[in-house]
């Protein structure tokens, strides 16, 4: 058997160390029949926003892939090290600043997740895009369900497979927003990071031959974290891309050739019947 993706953290939590009746718990509250717990990862500790609770999941050994956003949370990783990368003295934050509206209702339709400042006036600040992985393949009730009623100390295996969605994650979700952002604030006058980790980073082609760290020399400050085995969020990776460059990246996928495209086909075709 093929090793599946499975739930490394959850509500916060390393999967591996929690007990039965902890599993049980949030199992639970991932199938929404008790209250949900605390998000670590947020200023204030609001509760979980994230249906489910599975802050990232993993295959065997591998690094975990962080599949939700307030992950990257953790000890206040990303504004820290983007604030030494531009050399501001201080660490000033802002969250979800309007950045699009719609001229139709006047309402917001865009946002910059975070942006970090040299300073309260915001003289000089960069933008932060934050994205985690989609992942492909069954939705995880059915684990929660057995979760909820398995004793057993080794947890039990996923119920079905799945995998990151590094393709829906990048090229449909990632690259738009960059295109749209990145040009507006170079006209500005400043730069937009985007963190992703350390596997979403591997699967568009990991890092430049010869990285570039001028700040002079791109558009996008790509900012690639890691989870370590004992799930601390920690620096990985970073580099200045141009907007072309990092574009590029992200649709890093090439055509199939025709031959195996139909023999693809040909194990799909069904018949509707006679018109």
């Amino acid at each position: 058997m093929s090793v599946r993706y499975q739930i490394a953290e959850w509500f916060g939590q390393p999967f591996q160390n929690l007990t039965v009746t902890e599993r049980q718990a949030f199992a639970r509250s991932a199938l929404e029949i008790d209250p949900v717990p605390c998000c670590p990862y947020q200023g204030g500790t609001p509760i979980c926003g994230k249906r489910g609770g599975v802050c990232s999941i993993r295959k065997g050994c591998e690094t975990p892939v962080i599949t939700c956003p307030h992950r990257f949370g953790q000890g206040d990783l990303l504004p820290s090290w983007l604030s030494r990368i531009a050399g501001f003295p201080e660490v000033y934050l802002a969250t979800e600043v309007l950045f699009m509206r719609s001229p139709a209702t006047g309402r917001a339709a865009g946002r910059i997740d975070l942006v970090v400042a040299r300073d309260k006036g915001a003289g000089s600040w960069f933008g932060l895009e934050i994205q985690a992985v989609y992942f492909s393949g069954k939705g995880m009730s059915a684990d929660f369900e057995v979760l909820r009623k398995n004793t057993d100390i080794p947890p039990p295996e996923p119920t079905a497979l799945r995998r990151p969605d590094w393709r829906s994650s990048s090229a449909k979700r990632l690259m738009p927003q960059l295109q749209v952002k990145a040009p507006t604030l170079r006209r500005w006058g400043t730069k937009l990071a985007v963190a992703v980790d350390r596997p979403f980073f591997e699967s568009i082609g990991g890092p430049s031959e010869t990285p570039s760290r001028d700040l002079n020399e791109g558009d996008i400050i790509w900012l690639v974290p890691q989870i370590t085995d004992d799930y601390r969020l920690v620096e990985y990776h970073w580099e200045v891309l141009s907007l072309e460059e990092s574009s590029d990246k992200l649709l890093s996928a090439e055509t199939i050739k025709r031959d195996e495209f139909e023999r693809a086909l040909r194990t799909r075709l069904r018949c509707l019947g006679k018109k």
